[in-house]
């Protein structure tokens, strides 16, 4: 099987690719990136030299780079896009990039699937898209309220997937995470920050009072949902994937300290989010009726994270990348 892992050098990409060479071995990846900030191929130093592994530079936003990547195989069987901007304060200063890599390269990769008949495009999204709830936990019937510009961006890529599967039949299928962490996680999301500032013994600064809830996901565990999905889900539909482990971000912060032993008073109270979404939760049902279901609980998913940070210090501690993550 030939696959094109969109954005493949990110965090939830190149750990879903590690995951398809260790599980498969009739399988070969294309890894298409555009190495933005967040991109980096140290993330797969490891299986660089792997004869079933490609990279290809390139931009989704570029027709002529997607048809380039995808002509590198005689036949490609599937497209997964990880590619996206991701970060909700980076969208609140400027969306612009937000709107033109997650709507607009959605729809350059849609219409590449059209134009090569593809046989499989599988879009990852975000538990984000539906807004916050204070009730119930969402369903992929729940209507779509996102409240960040990153959010409202990614609601539009799904929907021009749902578009185009009504429109030309295309054979789409979109999964809906909660809250990722783990391994090569980019550190300027929450978890992956709070561990390189409380190794280096730097404040933690805390949104608001810190009782936003999240539903933490083990980056494994989403990589085995997608998988999942991508080979025995019904085209046309969506499937939500959730670590069934919500907790407070006051929780979260003070699990880090005490794993790291180090002192609560590096907790330091800020300003809140804008439009900062109170509490995300999602009902995992349809992906479970798959055959999944998440392992990893977050005790022990933090243990392991805060591990892999403390391990792999050279890899947080390039000059670039500490620049752009705490500026």
């Amino acid at each position: 099987m030939n696959l094109l892992v969109t954005g493949g050098a990110g965090f939830i990409g190149s750990n879903f690719i590690h995951y398809l060479l260790e599980t498969y071995s009739d399988v070969n990846v294309i890894n298409f990136d555009k190495l933005t900030y967040a991109g980096n191929l140290d993330n797969l130093k490891d299986i660089e030299a792997d004869p079933r592994y490609k990279f290809y530079k390139g931009d989704i936003c570029d027709p002529k780079a997607v048809d380039a990547a995808i002509g590198l195989v005689d036949e490609l069987d599937g497209i997964i896009n990880f590619a996206a901007e991701s970060h909700v304060d980076r969208s609140i200063e400027s969306a612009s990039s937000f709107v033109t890599t997650d709507v607009y390269g959605t729809y350059v990769l849609l219409e590449a699937v059209k134009k090569h008949k593809i046989k499989r495009f599988l879009h990852i999204s975000t538990d984000e898209v539906y807004g916050s709830t204070l009730g119930d936990s969402f369903t992929e019937q729940s209507n779509l309220a996102p409240n960040s510009p990153y959010a409202a961006s990614k609601a539009g890529g799904d929907l021009l997937v749902r578009a185009y599967f009504k429109t030309y039949g295309l054979p789409v299928l979109i999964t809906r995470s909660s809250n990722n962490y783990g391994p090569y996680q980019y550190p300027e999301k929450i978890i992956p920050l709070f561990i390189t500032n409380a190794i280096e013994g730097k404040k933690l600064p805390l949104y608001g009072d810190g009782k936003n809830v999240r539903d933490w996901l083990y980056v494994k565990d989403n990589c085995e949902a997608i998988d999942l999905v991508f080979r025995k889900g019904s085209l046309g539909e969506v499937y939500n994937i959730g670590g069934e482990n919500e907790r407070e971000n006051i929780e979260i912060t003070k699990m880090i300290l005490k794993e790291l032993g180090k002192s609560e008073d590096l907790i330091e109270p800020v300003k809140d989010r804008l439009g900062h979404d109170r509490r995300y939760s999602l009902d995992g049902s349809k992906t479970k009726k798959l055959g999944w279901r998440p392992k990893i609980k977050v005790e022990q998913g933090l243990k392991t994270t805060v591990e892999w940070y403390l391990n792999n210090q050279a890899w947080w501690k390039k000059p670039c990348l500490l620049f752009l993550a705490k500026n």
